[in-house]
């Protein structure tokens, strides 16, 4: 089974061949490195950038304009923020064109904690990129939905920003993409670049073929009927295996995968929150306007008498940045054991 970074490449070879990419670049993920964290490694349209940001999105921005289909990548998300005025000219150009320009770009990064990469390189980006408009953001939980998100992000005539979670990169997949070899050796050598001299080598792409997740489409991952459990990227497998583990208790969840931040697939939440009566929802940005605040905005503005407890967020606490030591990590972000107290607290709250 591939990982996520593995789909992703095999992903962006497919928009290559099929999908008009005509320009995957940024610090690093060209040859010899293929990206830091091989996510482009072996592509053909790939070429690396001076550490400029600013420099990045710029110039995927003119590609764009100029009728290509640029995907671009800032190493880590961390080193975005100098970027939101750009930002915001390329979610605002087709709106301000009235609609005479599209901007086909996709700007990818990886997210969040899980790399003991402490102030520098453990941020979360949703809330803010959620706050520039004109931008469809995604952000998987899995190799299958990275491979399919990423395709429908570069079928899009408009800008996507395509968060890949840090910690989830290397966890592999357990259903496989269409056309991916069964055997995850016979993958990791037709993709997987050697150690060492890489002057001579070439990938042997499978065949992997067209498979869209649908953006604004949530996935319930596990259906109950105790409470609804909201998440995505890295907390999202958490979610499912605390969720697993109460079942055993005789408390069964609905747990929801949003895939897509923007839009919203409201009328899925609503469905499930009108169900249950209750709601979790569960991320690491830090609890401070969180993203999860909006969707429980959302959420009590059209279901607060379906209501049977409070609503809960459950984020990552409200420091600059994420500790460096392992323990220190792990207090800042939402870890198993809090996510299954959260879950089981919800669940036994009077109505």
């Amino acid at each position: 089974m591939a990982n996520l970074a593995q789909a992703i490449r095999l992903a962006l070879h497919y928009g290559e061949e099929n999908l008009g990419v005509t320009d995957i670049f940024g610090e690093d993920v060209g040859p010899p490195l293929g990206g830091v964290f091989t996510a482009t490694q072996g592509l053909k349209t790939t070429w690396n950038t001076p550490l400029d940001e600013r420099g990045i999105i710029g110039t995927a921005l003119g590609i764009a304009y100029a009728g290509g289909r640029p995907v671009a990548e800032i190493q880590f998300c961390d080193y975005v923020f100098n970027c939101i005025d750009l930002l915001k000219l390329c979610g605002n150009a087709h709106w301000s064109s009235a609609g005479e320009y599209n901007v086909p770009m996709v700007v990818m990064t990886p997210v969040g904690s899980g790399i003991h990469g402490s102030i520098y390189h453990s941020h979360s980006f949703e809330s803010i990129a959620s706050h520039i408009p004109g931008w469809k953001i995604v952000m998987p939980s899995n190799p299958l939905d990275a491979y399919g998100l990423m395709l429908a992000a570069l079928k899009e005539p408009n800008p996507v920003m395509y968060l890949a979670p840090k910690a989830l990169l290397r966890v592999k997949g357990e259903e496989l993409i269409p056309g991916e070899p069964a055997d995850e050796k016979t993958l990791n050598q037709m993709i997987n670049a050697p150690l060492g001299d890489r002057s001579g080598w070439a990938p042997n792409w499978p065949k992997v073929e067209d498979f869209t997740v649908p953006l604004g489409k949530a996935k319930v991952c596990r259906e109950g009927q105790r409470a609804t459990v909201i998440s995505y990227g890295r907390t999202l497998p958490l979610c499912v295996t605390a969720a697993d583990e109460l079942r055993k208790e005789g408390l069964d969840f609905d747990v929801i995968d949003l895939r897509t931040l923007y839009p919203l697939d409201m009328a899925t939440l609503q469905g499930s929150l009108r169900k249950t009566g209750r709601v979790l929802i569960v991320n690491e940005d830090t609890e401070v306007t969180n993203f999860g605040e909006h969707v429980l905005r959302r959420l009590i503005d059209t279901c607060f008498y379906d209501l049977e407890a409070a609503p809960v967020l459950l984020a990552g606490a409200d420091v600059p940045g994420v500790g460096l030591a392992w323990e220190l990590e792990r207090a800042s972000v939402p870890q198993q054991p809090d996510i299954l107290a959260a879950m089981r607290k919800l669940a036994s709250e009077k109505a």
